[in-house]
């Protein structure tokens, strides 16, 4: 892997250059330098330590020592962070005849014939001196820039990707959300309606209880899917918030409407957060289902208990006494309350009891709800 150089290397080797050439101009003149070369020679120098933040006074230091000894080297660099910094060219233009106005001086003391045999060289010489630093200086920024415009395609096209991804989604949520509703409910909805018939002609009244509950199981069971089918059509939507989520108060409704024997022990803390008020009563449904299919019969406890740190759910259910019948079963159901507690930083246990009962347990931190 290459290590990529420090920022700070080129423009100190920059003003290292800088001073060496100051140096050396001084050293070749040592007889004609004065106070004031060294002084402007040094302001030059040291303007290049501020050019990137002000880079038109350090460009306006630098001139002096370009005139006086002849170092141009701080005066090229100054020039190029103008041009790294602007976009002007009445500006650019304007440093630019500065600059080779300044290396003239220099130049000019070379030879007495410079300005009658070689003024078109001389032209020639300082035109290029003080345009290839104004070049460079453009040609980064326009690198820069370009850069820029290029990030912005590459976020525009990423947005554009997930919106696509967005839209596959939804679609496949409303191809869901109707098939779950042209199929389960239409099951769902003649096990009501049956239900409700036998609960009219039968005389028996363990068939009649048991029919009333089926027809009340039914019924709750199409609300909870038409709130599902609702928030599957509304996912990834403004409308996602508008979709109705069950919480700690639905828990009685949901102990009472079990079609078991279960009563609710205990009650949460009212700075539960929603998120954890779904994950409970989802826990609790869960269970009592779970009650229902494999344990025929027996009754129920929900307890739910809580300190300053974590709440503890507890669902614990006595043996069965008869035999559970053979009902379908995807066996996600304890996995999901895993993955959701999980999601929470919580936990849970789940295991038999030493009378012949199971027992499911969900511990959650406590957080306040945020205002």
């Amino acid at each position: 892997m290459t290590r990529r150089m420090p920022a700070w290397v080129a423009p100190a080797a920059l003003i290292a250059v800088a001073a060496a050439e100051g140096a050396l101009t001084a050293l070749t003149e040592i007889s004609e330098t004065t106070p004031v070369d060294v002084a402007v020679t040094v302001l030059a120098v040291l303007a290049l330590v501020v050019r990137d933040r002000w880079p038109l006074p350090a460009f306006a230091a630098t001139l002096p020592a370009a005139v006086l000894p002849g170092a141009i080297v701080p005066a090229i660099v100054a020039l190029y962070s103008v041009s790294a910094r602007y976009r002007s060219w009445w500006l650019l233009t304007g440093c630019g005849l500065l600059a080779a106005g300044s290396l003239a001086f220099p130049l000019s003391d070379v030879s007495e014939t410079f300005w009658t045999t070689d003024v078109l060289l001389g032209l020639i010489y300082m035109t290029m001196t003080a345009l290839a630093p104004i070049l460079l200086g453009q040609f980064l920024h326009t690198q820069r820039e370009l850069a820029l415009r290029l990030e912005e395609v590459k976020q525009a096209r990423e947005h554009e990707r997930r919106m696509d991804a967005q839209a596959i989604l939804t679609q496949e949520r409303n191809q869901l959300a109707r098939e779950m509703h042209d199929v389960v409910s239409h099951q769902v909805s003649l096990i009501a309606v049956q239900a409700g018939a036998l609960q009219v002609s039968t005389r028996d009244p363990a068939a009649k209880d048991a029919s009333e509950n089926i027809r009340k199981l039914s019924v709750n069971t199409l609300d909870e899917l038409r709130h599902m089918v609702n928030l599957l059509r509304a996912s990834g939507t403004p409308a996602t918030e508008l979709a109705p989520q069950p919480t700690l108060t639905d828990l009685e409704r949901l102990v009472e409407g079990s079609a078991i024997d279960a009563r609710l022990v205990g009650s949460a803390p009212s700075t539960v957060e929603p998120a954890a008020q779904r994950a409970i009563y989802r826990t609790v449904q869960e269970a009592l289902t779970n009650v229902r299919k494999h344990a025929p019969g027996a009754s129920a406890v929900v307890d739910i208990s809580h300190d300053d740190t974590d709440l503890t759910v507890t669902v614990t259910n006595t043996p069965p006494t008869r035999p559970a019948l053979a009902l379908p079963s995807a066996r996600h159901g304890l996995v999901g309350l895993h993955e959701r507690a999980a999601l929470l930083d919580g936990k849970v246990h789940t295991g038999p009891t030493p009378d012949g009962g199971f027992q499911l347990r969900l511990q959650l931190p406590l957080h306040p709800v945020s205002s």
